[in-house]
């Protein structure tokens, strides 16, 4: 077994650099590798920023229906992705990025916040309006889209939803400026987005092979709300346009020129010239700038925060220990509010929170975050540029407010424990190395995406996934289509035995995994007991999730067929991770 494993390491060490080789000579209109920027002049950068002097903006809203007298209708929207120029702070020259919107005036950082209604289908064209070149360095060793005649590949997923396949933004689905040229997959301009699903909190971000980290980390992101008023209005919490807030999170790096920094040289540059095994900025940036204020009233706010970072987690605080009471995750309600004084949010994760500025004592706060990085147990960000976030200005006396912190919320979101015969899949998440502990890729199962789909559910079942991490990392698996609870997390006791075996068998029964996943449980957090499409993967754990291919709040099946092509994926939410490969198919069945 040995020499076979020796084997395949040496078949994926020769597959890589023939890869390297052949990306080399294709042809690609890719920003051209420029001279390394040291981290110490990115630090610099960021801490000649001051904080706390640009205002905390709101992104432009779209609505996604229409009004006839008393009936909702269906819209057809038309969005773009444009490069323009964005203002991140108020030192900072105006940066070049990729954004969406309406138009190349009104296109943002993040881009519009598009607000739904349930059951009221929406239909967006989706343009790709982006030059020749990216603006960032790019990697042809990872598995890429490559356009023969020039352009930037993109491609548009909705993270979260409930929606046909041909709508899902498969990362083959790609097209380039006036669809010029599309992907393997791609089939239609317009997309479907039923909004069928339970209220709650969405976004939408590129989703491009293998240019996910670079296209997002350019702009392509921005928030999506599906609202459904008979659950929503009983619950009085905060609303309108000053009381309802979206918070997006992402760290970025800028050049000495303002300019967007991404890395040109990999860690492996022999196998990969540009790829990194994550992305972390030295600059916080919430709603497009660095270190905000927002100017808040001593009452409650409802805020969605959205951790929008490529591989940064978050673990938030208030510094003067105003409690967040969280109502939502990801896309659902809880069963109840969460009185909590920390949350922690992998990359694409959703907290959907009221803070009451009514009891503070004091006038200013401050919003920390105390996650290492890579988490679970990098760097400290504590004392550091890093672990500030934004800062909330607490104004006059008190005022009225006839919002809410309801007592229950929704009756959908506690999981049903599984029955014996329900379908149950090990999933695998392994890391490969070179021998002296450089990351080359990520795999799933071992497998690639380009390998035909091993997990086959049927359409309106529901299975239990034991996910086991022999990686260092935490790992934000993110589901497609399905939506998720965790319902054990449990130590693998016997690692080193485990992890052997496992690179030898990569089989997990035939490990006997039943014999090692018994060691000490963690705690689900409270606040994330509902349906989610993110699922935090300890690692050296076994995380077990009960998965739902079927609409959560009604137990019933699709009202479109899940089984069409080009099918979905699920994979992990660090995008460095996702580009390369850590994803896998996720095909259904009737």
């Amino acid at each position: 077994m040995r020499s076979q494993l020796k084997l395949h390491l040496m078949l994926l060490y020769m597959a890589a650099v023939m890869t390297v080789m052949e990306a080399q000579t294709t042809t690609y209109s890719a920003t051209p590798i420029s001279t390394p920027v040291i981290q110490q002049t990115l630090q610099q950068v960021a801490a000649s920023l001051q904080m706390y002097v640009d205002a905390l903006p709101q992104m432009p809203i779209i609505y996604g229906y229409s009004v006839r007298g008393n009936t909702l209708l269906s819209v057809n929207l038309t969005i773009g992705m444009y490069q323009t120029k964005w203002k991140f702070h108020r030192d900072l020259p105006p940066t070049p990025v990729f954004v969406y919107g309406t138009s190349a005036l009104t296109a943002t950082f993040p881009g519009p916040t598009i607000i739904a209604r349930q059951g009221i289908p929406l239909f967006v064209k989706w343009e790709n309006h982006l030059p020749d070149q990216h603006i960032l360095p790019t990697d042809n060793t990872v598995p890429t889209a490559i356009p023969t005649r020039g352009g930037v590949p993109a491609v548009v997923h909705l993270h979260g939803s409930v929606h046909p396949p041909q709508s899902d933004g498969s990362a083959f689905a790609w097209f380039t400026r006036d669809y010029n040229e599309v992907g393997p997959m791609w089939t239609q301009t317009t997309y479907q987005y039923p909004n069928i699903q339970p209220p709650g909190n969405l976004w939408y971000h590129d989703h491009a092979l293998g240019l996910t980290r670079v296209n997002l980390l350019a702009g392509l992101l921005g928030a999506y709300i599906i609202e459904k008023p008979e659950i929503d209005r009983p619950m009085a919490l905060p609303s309108g346009d000053v009381e309802d807030l979206h918070l997006i999170i992402a760290d970025r790096s800028f050049n000495t020129d303002g300019t967007l920094y991404m890395n040109s040289t990999g860690n492996v540059p022999s196998i990969h010239p540009q790829w990194q095994p994550e992305y972390f900025g030295e600059a916080i940036t919430v709603n497009g700038k660095v270190w905000p204020f927002l100017n808040v009233a001593r009452k409650r706010y409802r805020f969605r925060i959205l951790n929008a970072s490529n591989a940064r987690y978050l673990n938030l605080s208030l510094s003067n220990g105003l409690p967040f009471y969280v109502v939502g995750a990801d896309g659902s309600y809880l069963s109840a509010p969460v009185r909590t004084s920390t949350i922690v949010l992998s990359p694409a994760e959703i907290a959907d929170v009221v803070i009451d500025f009514s009891t503070s004592t004091t006038s200013f706060s401050e919003l920390l975050n105390s996650a290492p990085y890579p988490f679970p147990t990098g760097t400290p960000t504590v004392g550091t540029l890093l672990g500030k976030v934004m800062a909330f200005n607490i104004n006059g006396g008190q005022v009225f407010d006839n919002s809410t912190i309801p007592i229950k919320e929704v009756n959908y979101a506690n999981v049903t424990m599984p029955e014996p015969s329900t379908k149950t899949r090990y999933i695998v998440l392994y890391e490969y190395t070179t021998p002296s502990g450089q990351s080359t890729h990520l795999y799933i199962n071992g497998l690639r995406l380009e390998d035909p789909a091993t997990e086959t559910p049927k359409s309106g079942t529901t299975e239990l996934w034991h996910v086991i991490n022999l990686t260092p990392d935490n790992h934000p698996l993110h589901m497609h289509l399905g939506m998720m609870q965790a319902i054990n997390i449990t130590e693998l006791v016997g690692y080193q035995q485990f992890f052997d075996c496992m690179t030898q068998l990569n089989d997990a029964v035939l490990c006997n995994v039943t014999d090692h996943a018994v060691g000490k449980t963690l705690p689900i957090p409270e606040y994330e007991k509902t349906w989610k499409n993110n699922v935090k993967i300890e690692p050296g754990y076994m995380t077990s999730i009960v998965v739902a291919f079927k609409i959560v709040d009604t137990n019933q099946s699709y009202p479109f067929d899940a089984t069409a092509q080009p099918g979905y994926v699920y994979h992990c939410h660090i995008l460095d991770h996702e580009d390369n490969a850590m994803i896998r198919p996720l095909k259904l069945l009737p």
